[in-house]
């Protein structure tokens, strides 16, 4: 507030109670009257925001039908060829908001030979920007932050101008990805950093941008581990306590929770590994979350599918944000909206999806929203025919041809 001070002559007021209180009122509509201080910021704060979400319940078809037999019988036999190739993982199909197929197949952690299944938390690499994407979305919708606005009103001394929080989002940020530093930014690569290192990194050494901001897309963790801190820094949460109190555990996801290294995992989450089972180390970029380091089950991330249906977290009018406008800058039917991977058909039908690959862990998330089918496979030993399967389990799901499923432009 601008301190006004009273004039001298009025100062000789003061030497009875009624002068004093001619004083007071003087100066009181002498300040009111002064022009309004200027806005700092109209940015809302968090301020123990109500938890909006519900629990999503699972829900099981009768697949003891003979039409769910055969079908089964054939995901089983796909599954054994999958195995025999290598394949270490779980799988979850979901249909019209009930499961359909369920399966875990191998080991969570070799070393105790302690098998996969419903409880085994397994490191969701890139579909953890699923995640961090929508909690952005959850604070633009209920006005705690603005998508449209620069990163540098949430992030102190963030010296890229013109760069929005939306353009964190898809991906059109022109910042170059932090996992690729070289000794410059990072001094020792087998100590992990945090989010809160990587940010100061951009403040202090300003790496060149690799494109003008709102270009082009360019995939980056840079700008996912930046909205992790953007969250923080609207909600004065961290980031997985913002996490598990407003999405993880209101929507049911009880297995599910964000892992910063070097702590420890907690018992039944997996470990991952290499093609020969030599386990992965960890290096400077396993400390950083938003980008990575959310662990789930596949049975937690369907309640995450299905609570987009049931306008559980995001209303209709932020989904639809979230998945467009396609920009098709580039040929074909490959885009990405805001936190989504999506294959956008000339019809307007539309395929959401993400994959993620970090370290051993190789995962895949795909969502025929049209029909409300769900593939979910997260494997946590390094196999890359991981991201072939997707449309073998169309063809078996759908009872059509592999070349008449979907069209991925591979």
């Amino acid at each position: 507030m601008k301190v006004i001070f009273a004039p001298y002559p009025i100062l000789e007021m003061l030497s009875s109670r009624r002068s004093y209180i001619s004083f007071a009122v003087f100066s009181f509509l002498l300040v009111a009257c002064q022009p309004q201080a200027e806005k700092v910021n109209a940015t809302p704060r968090f301020h123990d925001l109500p938890v909006k979400a519900s629990n999503v319940p699972l829900v099981y078809e009768d697949t003891t039908l003979p039409v769910y037999q055969r079908m089964i019988s054939r995901l089983d036999s796909f599954y054994a060829v999958q195995v025999r190739g290598g394949f270490n993982g779980s799988v979850l199909i979901g249909n019209e908001g009930k499961v359909i197929y369920e399966r875990y197949f191998g080991l969570a952690r070799r070393e105790s030979h302690q098998p996969l299944g419903p409880y085994s938390s397994s490191q969701l690499a890139s579909i953890s920007k699923t995640f961090t994407g929508a909690a952005v979305l959850y604070l633009h919708q209920h006005n705690y932050l603005n998508i449209n606005d620069p990163v540098s009103e949430y992030l102190d001394g963030f010296p890229y101008k013109g760069i929005t929080i939306k353009m964190l989002l898809n991906h059109r940020s022109g910042l170059p990805d932090y996992q690729k530093w070289d000794k410059r930014l990072v001094k020792n690569p087998q100590v992990p950093l945090t989010n809160d290192q990587v940010v100061d990194a951009f403040v202090r050494y300003k790496p060149a941008l690799e494109s003008r901001p709102d270009t082009r897309f360019k995939y980056c963790n840079s700008n996912y581990a930046l909205l992790a801190s953007i969250i923080e820094q609207a909600t004065g949460l961290p980031y997985n306590d913002f996490m598990e109190r407003y999405i993880f555990a209101p929507l049911g996801m009880q297995h599910t929770f964000v892992h910063k290294t070097p702590a420890p995992l907690p018992q039944g989450a997996t470990y991952n590994y290499k093609h020969n089972w030599a386990r992965w180390e960890n290096n400077f970029a396993d400390g950083v979350v938003g980008d990575k380091g959310i662990y789930s089950t596949v049975r937690d991330m369907y309640r995450w599918d299905q609570s987009f249906y049931q306008d559980k977290l995001l209303n209709n009018e932020t989904l639809e944000m979230a998945y467009g406008p396609c920009s098709f800058e580039k040929p074909g039917i490959k885009n990405y909206g805001l936190g989504w991977r999506m294959l956008c058909y000339p019809s307007g039908n539309k395929i959401i999806y993400h994959n993620g690959w970090w370290h051993g862990n190789n995962t895949v998330f795909y969502r025929f929203i049209k029909d409300n089918l769900t593939f979910i496979v997260l494997g946590n030993k390094y196999n890359n025919a991981i991201y072939r399967q997707a449309k073998v389990l169309y063809s078996i799901v759908k009872d059509v041809p592999v070349e008449d499923g979907f069209d991925e432009e591979e």
